[in-house]
């Protein structure tokens, strides 16, 4: 299958870890002639937090719809699968999008029972170093500083894991830009669509709170 914007190999050659839950780091995943395309065409959203590909309608066009076409390829969920030891071909998968950030963003948590697995592809030109905004595998559910594995947003960069338990990550508290796209394998469609109602409710309110 031909890609039009990630490269396939570097989520091929992504290193794997299984402490303290099965996770993968890649980098070189975005194909270098659609970094600054994906850039313009990265949806122009004014609100922190994840938004769903319906939420944002017609905002996402261009390079960036190829982007999330590729994402949902069958192969990616393949490579996934054979990464993190699970099954996640034909399971049902659901995109949100962040541009922006707010500090209490970011919160150590193991994701909902829901979820099966989740991948997070960065789109960021550059980070500064100081750890700020970073996703950190985590040992446990209270302290940012006993990680295993500190992931810098930058584009290219994709991380992906296992739920479970004890999947407990988080990035540390940053205010600003910082574009990811994250692609979640759920249980069932049933789950699917309950996220998306529970997603376009909280997005409707925050737009009343706004402009009310």
């Amino acid at each position: 299958m031909t890609f039009a914007c990630i490269n396939i190999d570097g989520l091929k050659a992504a290193r794997t870890g299984r402490d303290p839950f099965n996770f993968l780091v890649g980098e070189n995943f975005i194909q270098p002639s659609t970094v600054e395309p994906l850039k313009k065409d990265f949806p122009d959203l004014k609100e922190p937090g994840f938004l769903t590909e319906t939420d944002i309608g017609e905002g996402i066009h261009g390079a960036f719809q190829k982007l999330l076409a590729d994402l949902k390829s069958p192969e990616v969920s393949k490579i996934v699968s054979e990464k993190l030891d699970i099954d996640l071909v034909g399971k049902p998968k659901m995109i949100t999008i962040r541009k922006l950030s707010a500090a209490k963003d970011g919160r150590i948590h193991t994701d909902g029972e829901a979820k099966i697995a989740t991948m997070l592809t960065y789109l960021n030109d550059k980070w500064d170093g100081t750890g700020a905004g970073c996703l950190r595998v985590l040992r446990n559910d209270h302290d940012f500083e006993d990680y295993v594995e500190q992931i810098s947003p930058l584009t290219g960069t994709v991380f992906a894991f296992r739920r479970s338990d004890s999947s407990w990550h988080g990035h540390t508290p940053f205010v600003g830009e910082r574009r990811v796209v994250q692609m979640t394998w759920l249980r069932s469609e049933a789950d699917v669509a309950r996220k998306e109602k529970r997603g376009a409710l909280s997005h409707n309110l925050k737009k009343m709170f706004k402009f009310g």
